[in-house]
């Protein structure tokens, strides 16, 4: 993408960061962002309970950007909607992101573009041509859907904390994932479709995404709580859990009984 894209007045957004991922045990969450907020500034966007997200996922028939996640392709990526906030207040002028993130190395870069929900629906569903002030992204997102016979596969949900860095960690943004749920149909934002949770109730995925490299003092903070880093994708995570594909190497199951009496679906 050429740099005076980014440079002029535009609703496209534009990210290149290094990411790793922790699973961490839910009771592990407030003690650590205890530690995080003796270094970071809270998301001015996220309230004390956090916030929700939301994304449809879009994938070919034979969900290549699947297998492209699993077998750890160099360059790989993905489209999706992304949502924030209640889904149940979602409207057709709703603003949402379209998203194409892929990965180069190890560099994940994103490019969004913000529409009304139901201008991304036409893009991205009826392969329709929409307006924006970010037009030469719309049409290679319209190239992808139509070359690639891209259709909604997956959705992801989830409750977020967000932090980001100041001073010395500017660029740094450190995120804490809970209630990560799930389905493979019914994909308007607004449905009463039922949920269910991807990655068990006891766990909590932690995000640390840098511009440069991960600040020492969070590895360090890392090895002193024993967070072990995981190759996890939500998106893959719901494919697996709803059987569109086997259980892959990476796929974290709930493999003990601690959460055998909480239900297996949610409504929210």
């Amino acid at each position: 993408m050429h740099g005076d894209r980014l440079r002029a007045p535009s609703r496209l957004h534009a990210f290149n960061r290094y990411e790793i991922k922790y699973l961490i045990d839910v009771d592990q969450v407030d003690r650590l962002r205890e530690e995080i907020e003796r270094r970071l500034d809270r998301d001015r966007h996220c309230p004390e309970e956090g916030y929700s997200i939301w994304s449809t996922y879009y994938d070919t028939r034979r969900l290549r950007f699947y297998w492209e996640k699993i077998e750890g392709l160099k360059f790989r990526r993905k489209l999706r909607i992304r949502h924030y906030g209640d889904r149940f207040a979602a409207t057709a002028e709703t603003p949402v992101y379209v998203e194409i993130k892929q990965r180069v190395n190890k560099v994940t870069q994103k490019r969004r573009v913000r529409l009304p929900y139901a201008e991304a629906l036409a893009l991205c569903d009826r392969r329709q041509m929409v307006e924006s002030d970010s037009q030469p992204f719309v049409e290679e997102v319209l190239d992808l859907v139509s070359r690639l016979d891209l259709g909604a596969t997956a959705m992801t949900g989830y409750t977020r904390h967000a932090y980001v860095g100041r001073d010395a960690d500017l660029g740094l943004r450190v995120t804490f994932d809970r209630r990560i749920r799930g389905r493979d149909r019914d994909f308007d934002l607004a449905a009463q479709a039922e949920n269910r949770l991807i990655v068990p109730a006891r766990k909590a995925i932690v995000e640390v995404k840098a511009n440069e490299r991960v600040p020492y003092w969070f590895t360090d903070l890392a090895a002193a709580q024993n967070l072990q880093v995981v190759r996890v994708s939500k998106y893959c995570q719901s494919v697996e859990a709803y059987g569109l594909v086997p259980r892959s190497i990476f796929h974290i199951s709930d493999d003990h009984h601690a959460d055998a009496h909480r239900p297996a679906y949610l409504k929210v």
